[in-house]
């Protein structure tokens, strides 16, 4: 048998994760609402479920934090995956870069909590900038491949370029900015 015990090897119950993933989508309004400091009980009333089973799922505050910052990047890059196969090269790129715009901007409460999370983890780092690299590489490729985007253009000097976007926004109303700052962008891109 090993070292490896029943527990270990047992797949999660179908309710354990349902109630993980409420507790996600749970986390991620509160804290959208309330910042950093929105408190775990109020996180486990919006799932629907005692506060032993949000420390069961996540022992920690930053435990929370991570993991609503990872389903996030995991959102944006299932959300690559399918403008791939449903839409047009550009418009896909185009589209996935307005709702990473989007989610940054409707995340503003979340900011200084994921900003926690990601810095505290050089892991997380690492897996964040993986994943939303190859999400943008996936689209980039695709409009490379179909002649309308130059090709001399890297999935890390786009994100890069996607947060220095952000960076460079003043603290109210960027959104609409930030928006018309990837367009020209993306329009920069194009083959002429």
């Amino acid at each position: 048998m090993g070292s490896d015990t029943a527990k270990t090897r047992r797949k999660p119950r179908a309710d354990s994760i349902r109630n993980r993933e409420r507790l996600l989508e749970a986390a991620t309004q509160v804290f959208s609402a309330g910042g950093p400091q929105a408190s775990l009980e109020a996180v486990a009333r919006e799932a629907g479920v005692g506060i032993g089973t949000l420390y069961r799922h996540f022992p920690t505050r930053e435990a929370l934090f991570e993991a609503v910052y990872r389903h996030e990047v995991d959102h944006l890059g299932e959300l690559a995956e399918k403008l791939a196969r449903d839409t047009a090269p550009v418009d896909a790129l185009r589209a996935w870069l307005h709702a990473y715009v989007r989610l940054v901007a409707t995340k503003k409460g979340m900011v200084e909590a994921l900003q926690l999370a990601v810095y505290g983890s050089t892991e997380l780092k690492a897996y964040t900038f993986e994943r939303q690299t190859r999400a943008i590489g996936l689209l980039l490729d695709r409009a490379v491949a179909a002649g309308e985007i130059r090709s001399d253009i890297l999935p890390e000097d786009l994100l890069r370029t996607l947060i220095g976007i952000f960076y460079s926004q003043g603290p109210t109303d960027w959104q609409p900015t930030a928006l018309r700052l990837v367009d020209v962008f993306v329009d920069g891109l194009r083959k002429r």
